[in-house]
């Protein structure tokens, strides 16, 4: 009896989605032209470089393009075997953030290692889209029963709750890709209802935990009185500032100290204010040009696992996306969101760049249609 070949860990395959790499190489070459122009005031003010900022994300976007080459060439199949360590190793780095994690901006996310310090709720996003979109394929049958999918979604809910206890922004992201997955793998539609209930209580309970939060409700209402509208405001006068086509590249005025961290989370608004509404529009358009063949990958995928992961990856760009816009805007209350790709913040963009590599595992095993009919044939 002839033992059955071991596939190789590498995947040359016969189709690339060239498409896709180039608007994610466009919209990573675009997030650091923007942290250039954004940051180079605050970097000059407190690192005496105005490129200091762009720098670190330059190095983290290297690192991170790297990670996605890689990535990209592996046989994604063989990441099922490893699903449930990266889940667990994962909570367990969420865990550690309680004991030596440091502060910034008032909040303990990030665990320091000297060189270098990330946070390990971006390490959780990519562990929850690889596990949930592998347990939803090994357990489908669980997922015709409540129960059953409470026991399947168990481990993701409680590293959703370990995220949400340090960063709740992210946890709602968290949340969203989960949902996704599992919204697409089940049969039973109708359970939506029950997930979105359980949600928004536990959405109620988290703003009570926190005077804060209440604060942030108020900026969203009244920002031109509130104490924490300040920064939405300024935000608004950016946008509002630019007009149509925008003041130029690198000519803000809002970045020069007036918007808080600029380059981080309010980034778009200084977009639209060097590029104007139809430069904040076009950038809208790639997001959703990237997330189209996002959806293409996610139809043509070999498999269920494959397509499951692509699935994740698009409802995190989308809704993050989606987020950012509107806290920007003042059309929902200001939540900490980052805008992929652009916004300042190394480990973000690394990580998100090893979603891309899955992204474009994935679409190595697409089979294309002249190799479907010559097999056919």
């Amino acid at each position: 009896m002839k033992k059955k070949k071991q596939k190789n860990f590498f995947y040359r395959g016969t189709y690339f989605d060239y498409p896709s790499l180039f608007l994610i190489l466009f919209l990573f070459m675009f997030g650091l032209i923007m942290v250039m122009s954004v940051s180079s005031y605050q970097g000059s003010v407190e690192f005496d470089d105005s490129t200091y900022f762009f720098k670190r994300q330059l190095i983290f976007g290297s690192g991170g393009l790297l990670a996605m080459w890689f990535v990209s060439h592996i046989r994604y199949q063989y990441l099922k075997n490893w699903s449930l360590v990266i889940c667990v190793g994962s909570m367990l780095l969420l865990i550690l953030v309680f004991v030596v994690g440091s502060a910034s901006h008032g909040s303990t996310r990030w665990i320091n290692l000297g060189f270098i310090s990330f946070q390990p709720s971006e390490i959780a996003k990519l562990a929850l889209i690889i596990y949930t979109a592998h347990i939803c394929t090994a357990k489908s049958a669980y997922l015709r029963s409540i129960m059953g999918t409470i026991i399947v979604m168990i481990l993701p809910m409680i590293c959703i709750v370990l995220i949400a206890i340090e960063n709740l922004s992210t946890a709602i992201v968290c949340g969203v890709i989960v949902v996704a997955i599992w919204f697409v793998a089940t049969p039973k539609k109708w359970h939506l209802a029950i997930v979105i209930a359980v949600a928004a209580a536990g959405f109620v309970i988290f703003l009570n935990m926190a005077s804060y939060r209440g604060g942030r409700i108020e900026a969203w209402l009244h920002p031109e009185t509130s104490p924490d509208g300040y920064q939405t405001m300024q935000a608004l006068y950016a946008i509002g500032s630019g007009g149509l086509f925008g003041r130029g590249l690198g000519q803000s005025i809002q970045k020069m100290g007036f918007i808080p961290e600029a380059h981080n989370d309010m980034i778009f608004s200084v977009i639209c204010e060097e590029l104007g509404i139809v430069g904040g529009m076009a950038i809208i358009l790639v997001f959703g040009m990237l997330l189209w063949r996002f959806r293409f990958i996610a139809e043509g995928a070999p498999d269920r696992f494959g397509a499951l992961m692509v699935v994740g990856v698009i409802a995190h760009i989308a809704f993050q996306v989606i987020l950012n816009i509107c806290v920007v805007t003042n059309t929902l209350p200001n939540t900490g969101c980052a805008l992929p790709f652009i916004s300042y913040g190394g480990s973000s963009l690394a990580f998100l760049m090893v979603e891309m590599g899955l992204v474009l595992s994935v679409s190595r095993q697409i089979v294309p249609v002249s190799r479907q009919e010559e097999v056919a044939g």
